[in-house]
C-alpha cells in the first residue's frame, strides 16, 4: 500500500518554540498582536480600506436618502 504523504509532514521540524519566542518577545515590547506577524501590514491595510470604504459608502448613501434621492448618482 502506498502512502501519499509529503516528506514535510512526516519529519517536519517543530517550529512552535521559535514562533512562541518571536511572539512573546514582540508582546513584551508592547506590540499589538495584529501588528506582530510578517504579513500584518498587508492584512491590516486591506482591512482598513474595506472598513472605511464601506463606512464612507454607507454614509454617502444615507445622506442621499435623507436628501430625498433614492439612487447613488442621479437626481431621480
Amino acid at each position: 500500500m502506498t502512502h501519499y504523504y509529503s516528506s514535510g509532514l512526516v519529519n517536519a521540524k517543530n517550529r512552535v518554540p521559535e514562533k512562541q519566542r518571536f511572539y512573546q518577545q514582540a508582546y513584551k515590547n508592547h506590540t499589538r498582536l495584529w501588528k506582530i506577524g510578517p504579513r500584518s501590514g498587508i492584512i491590516m491595510t486591506s482591512f482598513n480600506i474595506a472598513m472605511w470604504g464601506t463606512f464612507g459608502a454607507s454614509m454617502y448613501a444615507m445622506s442621499r436618502k435623507v436628501l430625498g434621492y433614492n439612487t447613488w448618482f442621479s437626481e431621480d
